[in-house]
């Protein structure tokens, strides 16, 4: 059986005294029924891997080079986030992809340097509102997919977390129902069945947009959604913890 996973993606807010009050907070409420994971910015990845200690919550980054060393200004490897106690790494985030013009295939040679360093990647697909209303939901995310169903081994896909981030939900307050979610991670799963049934069944997928405490337990109690990749409300200890509880 799949277990849950809540993960925090604080994406560019953070410092030393947010880190440790919201990290206090997060220890001081630890659910026992789900597991937990943050992903704060990268020079509080070390502090945070620190307190958090062995107390059950996994400490990921926001994104990952595509190379292992060398002249690369500004990048940080796979190799260098393991050396930290990095466990996870987010890789395709909607943000990276708009922003920084992050294609499958980038998104492919990072899954595969977090594969070799024994890191997990949360990889994230999404629609956006306009792929929506045409109706092309499920082509861009099997599109999203095909890379990483097409070249990666059973084996690569342990080490894998798919988070389903319809772009139309993130930071702006709305959230796809439970319906909407649970009908694309059901899409989802029979796409991995591509690989494997077994992959299919095992793989966790999250759902990501706008995730709170009042909406949690309904999207979280659906088949297929397997916890949340949760944004804005990880910067709030006692919300993100009531999305936990749920």
């Amino acid at each position: 059986m799949r277990r849950l996973l809540v993960a925090g993606n604080w994406k560019m807010n953070a410092s030393s005294e947010m880190t440790g009050t919201l990290l206090s907070g997060v220890l001081d409420n630890l659910p026992d029924h789900c597991d937990v994971a943050v992903f704060p910015p990268f020079p509080y990845i070390s502090q945070a891997v620190d307190l958090v200690g062995g107390a059950g919550v996994a400490v990921g980054a926001q994104n990952v080079a595509k190379d292992d060393e060398g002249a690369f200004t500004g990048e940080v490897s796979a190799a260098m986030l393991a050396d930290v106690g990095c466990t996870m790494a987010l890789v395709g985030h909607s943000e990276r992809r708009a922003l920084y013009a992050e294609s499958d295939y980038d998104v492919l040679v990072k899954v595969r340097q977090l594969v070799k360093h024994g890191i997990t990647a949360v990889v994230c697909v999404g629609e956006t509102l306009e792929q929506r209303k045409a109706i092309r939901e499920e082509s861009v995310v099997s599109e999203q997919l095909s890379l990483l169903i097409g070249e990666l081994s059973n084996a690569d896909w342990e080490k894998m977390i798919i988070a389903y981030e319809p772009v139309w939900a993130i930071g702006t307050g709305e959230t796809a129902t439970p319906e909407q979610a649970q009908g694309m991670h059901a899409f989802i799963r029979s796409e991995l069945k591509k690989v494997s049934d077994t992959v299919a069944a095992k793989t966790r997928i999250l759902y990501g947009g706008s995730v709170k405490a009042a909406s949690a337990a309904e999207l979280f109690s659906q088949p297929d959604i397997d916890g949340g990749l949760v944004g804005g409300a990880s910067l709030d200890a006692a919300e993100f913890t009531a999305i936990c509880r749920a």
